[in-house]
C-alpha cells in the first residue's frame, strides 16, 4: 500500500498518448509519483515494454477486482429500463465501453489516495494541490462539467431533481477525465445499496452516452460524498480552464497559462485517438495544442519527431466540426 498514486486508464490504442502523459506527470507533477496503469482491455504489447523502461509505473494485473467491477457496471445498467435495448440495436451486446469501468478499479487499487487520469490529458503544474485537498474531501476535482449536467445526467428524467437538489447538479457534477480520491470508500455493502436504489427507479436518471462518468458522478453524489472543484473554490482570477476546445490559452516554454496562470492539466476532450497515432505517424493535422503534445510524446526521443506532411484538407474539416460539436460551456 502506497500513500499517494496516479491512475491511468490505457491499452496500445492509446500508445502515443500515454508516452506523453507519462512524461508530463514526470516533468510537470511535482514529485516522484508512482503511477499504475489500469488496462482498458488486453492490447497492452506496447504498454508494457513501455512499463519496463520507467521505475515509477506499473501495470495493474488484479483480474479479480477488474471482474467486480465490470460486473458492477452490468448490474448498473441491467436496471436501466431502455438503455440495453437501444445498444443492442447498434450492435452492442455488452455494455458499452465497458472498459472504459475499469477506472473504477482504483477505489481498492494499491494507493490510499489517488488521482485518476485519462490517457487523452497532459499533466502541466502540480498535483500536489490535488492530493493535499484530499485530507478533507472524498473526492476533488478541477473542471467546469457543472455548467453541462446533461453530458452526466439525462436531465429530462423527472428523477433527476427528485434525487439531487438543483444546486447539487449545478455544482457537484465533475469530468471523469481527472479527478482524486480515495481507496475504500466503496464496500461491498455500500455498492449493493446503490444498486437497489438505482433498481428501484433512479437509473433512469443516468447518461448512457458516457456511461463510466454519469456512473462515478452517481456514485459520489448519491453517497454524499463531498466533492471539491478547485474551479469552483478558487478566486475567478486564479482559476483555469482545462479543454483543448478552449482557444485562448498562452503557450510558454510547453506549458499553457490562461490569463496569466498555468494550466495543471490539458485534456483533449473530443479527440479521436487515431488522430494522435496519425500525427505521430507524420501526418500534419491540425488541431489546437498539437505542437504541445508533440512536445511531451518525443521528450526523450527528439530526433524521432516526426516531421508532418499534409493532410488533406477534408480530414482538417471534419476535425474542426468535431471540435466545434463538443464545445461547451465547459470549456472556458
Amino acid at each position: 500500500m502506497m500513500k499517494n498514486g496516479i491512475y491511468i486508464l490505457a491499452n496500445d490504442v492509446v500508445y502515443d498518448q500515454l508516452v506523453a502523459l507519462l512524461n508530463s506527470i514526470e516533468l510537470n507533477a511535482g514529485g516522484h509519483f508512482p503511477v499504475c496503469i489500469i488496462p482498458y482491455d488486453d492490447r497492452l504489447d506496447k504498454v508494457r515494454q513501455e512499463i519496463q523502461t520507467r521505475d515509477n509505473v506499473s501495470l495493474f494485473e488484479d483480474q479479480s477486482c477488474i471482474d467486480r467491477w465490470e460486473n458492477f457496471a452490468r448490474e448498473v445498467w441491467q436496471a436501466h429500463p431502455v438503455v440495453k435495448s437501444t445498444w443492442q440495436k447498434n450492435g452492442i451486446f455488452d455494455v458499452y465501453r465497458m472498459g472504459m469501468h475499469r477506472r473504477f478499479c482504483a477505489f481498492e487499487g494499491i494507493f490510499e489516495n489517488f488521482i485518476y487520469l485519462d490517457a487523452d490529458i497532459l499533466v502541466l503544474g502540480s498535483l500536489k494541490p490535488i492530493f493535499h485537498q484530499l485530507s478533507q474531501s472524498d473526492c476533488v476535482v478541477y473542471d467546469f462539467q457543472y455548467k453541462d449536467p446533461a453530458h452526466v445526467y439525462s436531465v429530462t428524467s423527472e428523477k433527476l431533481l427528485e434525487t439531487f437538489t438543483q444546486r447539487r447538479v449545478c455544482s457537484e457534477v465533475f469530468c471523469a477525465g481527472l479527478y482524486g480520491s480515495k481507496r475504500g470508500i466503496f464496500s461491498q455493502e455500500h455498492l449493493d445499496q446503490l444498486l437497489k436504489t438505482l433498481a428501484d427507479g433512479e437509473s433512469e436518471l443516468l447518461y448512457s452516452n458516457a456511461p463510466d462518468q454519469t456512473i462515478v458522478n452517481y456514485m459520489m453524489m448519491r453517497s454524499n460524498y463531498s466533492i471539491y472543484n478547485f474551479a469552483l473554490e478558487l478566486p475567478s482570477d486564479e482559476s483555469t480552464g482545462c479543454c483543448v476546445t478552449s482557444p485562448h490559452f498562452k503557450e510558454r516554454e510547453h506549458l499553457l497559462y490562461d490569463r496569466g496562470n498555468r494550466l495543471t492539466y490539458l485534456h483533449y476532450i473530443g479527440l479521436a485517438s487515431s488522430l494522435f497515432s496519425r500525427v505521430c505517424e507524420g501526418e500534419k493535422i491540425d488541431f489546437p495544442y498539437r505542437d504541445i503534445f508533440l512536445h511531451y510524446r518525443y521528450l526523450h526521443e527528439p530526433d524521432n519527431r516526426p516531421r508532418l506532411q499534409q493532410s488533406s484538407p477534408s480530414v482538417i474539416s471534419r476535425l474542426m466540426q468535431k471540435l466545434k460539436s463538443v464545445r461547451q460551456g465547459i470549456s472556458l
